[in-house]
């Protein structure tokens, strides 16, 4: 049987029952990236420019149109903001406190579903190798089946647990890299946004401390 000519039906047959939770990881890790993807993608904004208009805003005394542009924004940084604005005249502990309890609420938005990836990641080799272990159990069922009879051991009654054993491995790695690389590049999208919130927020606060 060649590996490049079975289709998809033919491999998950071959590969075995573990195949099944290995295939059912690709599809709930693509459905995380897309959506994730989706969602960095709809609220992208240029975050420079946007604190610039919220201080601009606020320099002028204009608090309630400062406001009215968090509003306008899906950003988790507009939220962020309009907490610390929402205290512009009260002190500065207050105004950063204010800032990083809304914080706690607006990052579990970023970081959703990344454990649910990591975990994909992390335990598709090990299906992998369940997949591995349960194909040479195959293997040796053949043996001992064909030794009680006295028949002698041919590689065709090796075949199907080697196929098992071989195409549950590969699939466990080829689910497992593209999901850890893709866990990692929206890790980085996650700390990227953190990190311009984190210096937003320090900005603001250093502004109407002032």
């Amino acid at each position: 049987m060649d590996l490049y000519k079975m289709n998809f039906w033919q491999l998950l047959i071959a590969g075995g029952p573990v195949m099944w939770p290995i295939i059912l990881c690709s599809v709930v890790a693509l459905a995380i990236f897309l959506e994730r993807l989706i969602y960095f993608r709809s609220i992208k904004i240029n975050t420079q420019q946007f604190l610039e208009g919220i201080l601009e805003q606020i320099k002028r005394h204009q608090i309630k149109e400062a406001l009215q542009l968090c509003d306008k924004v899906s950003h988790p940084m507009a939220h962020i903001l309009k907490a610390g604005i929402l205290k512009y005249d009260q002190p500065r502990s207050r105004i950063k406190e204010s800032m990083e309890n809304a914080s706690l609420y607006e990052i579990p938005k970023l970081e959703k579903s990344l454990p649910a990836l990591s975990t994909i990641a992390h335990i598709c080799p090990l299906l992998g190798l369940l997949g591995t272990a349960t194909g040479m159990v195959r293997c040796f069922q053949a043996i001992s089946a064909k030794a009680a009879t006295f028949d002698t051991i041919v590689m065709s009654d090796l075949s199907a647990g080697i196929w098992e054993a071989l195409l549950t491995t590969v699939a466990g790695l080829v689910v497992a890299i593209p999901a850890y690389l893709v866990y990692n590049y929206l890790a980085s999208l996650v700390n990227n946004a953190i990190l311009e919130m984190d210096k937003a927020a320090a900005e603001l606060i250093n502004f109407l401390a002032e």
